[in-house]
């Protein structure tokens, strides 16, 4: 397979320092908006690079669920491989590709678990069958000899917790926060041309508009 022919010119829009906001939350919800009303497919779809103490990186999607002042929430199994690598090492990075709107966002910072409470309240307000089937992914990425043994194991937890009664958050499943130290967006342009620009925390003890550093970066 060869693509070295396939070219795309990317003319849509353009990043100015001119009009930036003095904090990159303000630019991301923003973007996000406009991916939203632009109908981008799961435009809260990232993806999420770890690397744990084995050094081997790795990368999967999961879904955004919340963006606070300091960072971005997800929820996951604490037992699967991305949380293994966060517990060994919390640095990691978030990327959010949006191809109709020619745009990509990388955020850098550092993962850690979120409050136990709030983990309880976003998990009750998932479809029942959702939270049954967080108890079947135990250990999440874990070997299953075929598919009947999952689906096996999903109606054994149907039959534990119908659908008239609370099913509760397994203790191995919670909400993450990437707390951002480092922002870069990215719109493409004519040429590769492109226009990229980075946001850098100055003070990650006290996050404030001020604390950004803004440059351009070369495409």
């Amino acid at each position: 397979m060869d693509f070295s022919d396939q070219r795309q010119s990317y003319e849509k829009n353009s990043l100015s320092e001119l009009n930036l906001p003095k904090d990159p939350f303000t630019l991301f919800a923003r973007w996000m908006d406009e991916a939203v009303k632009a109908n981008t497919p799961e435009p809260y779809a990232m993806s999420l690079a770890t690397c744990g103490a084995d050094h081997l990186p790795s990368v999967r999607t999961v879904l955004l669920r919340e963006v606070t002042t300091n960072g971005f929430v997800f929820y996951t199994n604490y037992l699967s491989d991305k949380g293994e690598d966060v517990t060994q090492n919390p640095n990691a990075e978030v990327l959010f590709f949006w191809h109709d709107l020619e745009r990509q966002i990388r955020i850098q910072g550092k993962i850690a678990k979120i409050d136990r409470a709030k983990t309880e309240r976003y998990f009750h307000k998932r479809p029942h069958d959702s939270q049954v089937g967080a108890w079947v992914s135990n250990p999440q990425s874990g070997d299953v000899a075929n598919r009947e043994v999952m689906e096996a194991k999903f109606e054994e937890f149907k039959q534990k917790y119908p659908g008239n009664q609370t099913v509760p958050v397994p203790d191995f499943w919670g909400g993450y926060e990437l707390k951002a130290e480092r922002f870069e967006f990215w719109q493409g342009r004519a040429n590769r041309m492109h226009d990229r620009i980075r946001y850098l925390h100055a003070n990650l003890e006290k996050v404030n508009t001020s604390s950004w550093q803004i440059s351009r970066l070369l495409p």
